[in-house]
């Protein structure tokens, strides 16, 4: 029996990542660390095309993710993970980014072609006046804000000398006020 046989049996002659039953072929998932079947997916021309060139790229083609993620498949897992993390720039695939699970070896595979490398990067942290905070930077308090958990409110116009990031919230930063190691929100802060 041919791969494109098999792939047909095990997806039901449709598209593994939208549905789609038209155009369909067998892509090889690259850097795979399987053979045969579990190496391979049943795609359409769509998503076969927007997932070699990124330049074609359709976000909203890719809102079927939000359906396929959920797939038993590791492939599948493996290029939903792929292409949510190509487009987690849009906002809404940061959420089912957030929700959906791979197992460590999964995931694994899914960032063996550097995908999601430059997380840190296109993170940016900004303050109230949209200037970009870096780790070390010094800012000040544009707002009275009450600090949970420590009992007092840190004043407006308190300085926070040399705060870090949060990297996987660009809203966060961390810093010292009153002896006290604390979060707080970057729309609450200016850069001095």
């Amino acid at each position: 029996m041919s791969k494109l046989k098999e792939l047909q049996d095990r997806s039901g002659s449709i598209c593994e990542l939208c549905s789609a039953n038209e155009g369909l072929s067998v892509y090889d998932i690259p850097e795979s660390p399987n053979v045969g079947l579990d190496s391979s997916l049943l795609l359409c021309a769509t998503c076969k095309r927007q997932i070699e060139d990124v330049s074609t790229m359709d976000p909203n083609h890719w809102r079927c993710l939000n359906d396929s993620m959920w797939s038993q498949i590791p492939g599948v897992q493996v290029m939903a993970w792929r292409m949510l993390t190509r487009l987690r720039s849009e906002g809404w695939p940061q959420d089912l980014l957030d929700m959906l699970y791979l197992e460590d070896d999964i995931l694994g595979w899914a960032k063996a072609t550097g995908e999601g490398e430059d997380e840190n990067t296109t993170i940016k942290h900004l303050d109230s006046n949209g200037a970009i905070l870096q780790a070390g930077d010094n800012v000040v308090l544009i707002k009275d804000l009450n600090v949970k958990g420590a009992n007092f409110t840190a004043k407006r116009g308190t300085a926070v000398r040399n705060i870090s990031l949060v990297h996987d919230n660009p809203e966060h930063i961390e810093g010292k006020v009153s002896g006290q190691h604390i979060v707080i929100l970057t729309k609450f802060v200016k850069k001095s």
